[in-house]
């Protein structure tokens, strides 16, 4: 009778333990972040401009580069937003871009909002940057360099955030609220911008 019992217990102990071990499994599968950009910054282009040049550029693809990267490199498992993805977080990245051409500066702005669960805002993190350079010599690249800079300020603050790191280092359990791309067109929609400003 204490054998059967003793068997009983053990087996489901292990029981117990494989079903942790498949939530754990199909927890790695899920991203800690889902990237989300708006659109518009793929399409609209911006214009910098200097008293004898202009340089127009699309920032969705730059940012995206930078934030995917940065952000792996960070948080680990992080994707771009698609379809019905879900993941722990979603955070939308927002940037803004100037130049000021009689310092010759690039000033980089990112704000990231993460959100979790069905539309939770976690926080907002902006970070900024200052590279100096012509904008008739390497613009694109003085221009990733200031998004990175931005994106690394931004990283910082968001380690900082000890609401966030507690949402992206638990565990995700079954039946648990995650957070789907879906619900982007629940956001609040930013002013358009005709410029860099």
């Amino acid at each position: 009778m204490r054998v059967e019992k003793l068997i009983r217990m053990t087996c489901l102990a292990i029981t117990l333990l494989i079903s942790i071990n498949h939530a754990q499994a199909e927890d790695t599968s899920k991203p800690n972040m889902l990237i989300y950009i708006n659109p518009q910054e793929y399409t609209n282009q911006i214009k910098l401009w200097h008293f004898y040049y202009d340089y127009w550029f699309a920032q969705g693809p730059v940012v995206e580069k930078v934030a995917k990267e940065r952000l792996e490199k960070e948080y680990g498992n992080v994707s771009m937003c698609e379809g019905n993805q879900s993941g722990k977080t979603l955070v939308w990245i927002q940037p803004r871009m100037f130049y000021n051409p009689q310092s010759l500066i690039y000033y980089g702005t990112i704000s990231a909002k993460v959100y979790s669960g069905v539309g939770k805002l976690v926080g907002e993190y902006v970070g900024e940057s200052k590279v100096h350079g012509y904008l008739d010599i390497q613009n694109s690249k003085r221009v990733h360099d200031a998004y990175d800079v931005a994106m690394q300020n931004a990283i910082g603050k968001m380690k900082t955030d000890q609401t966030l790191q507690a949402i992206i280092n638990t565990p995700t359990l079954t039946g648990s609220t995650d957070t789907p791309c879906s619900m982007v067109t629940l956001l609040p929609t930013p002013k358009i911008r005709a410029m860099s400003f």
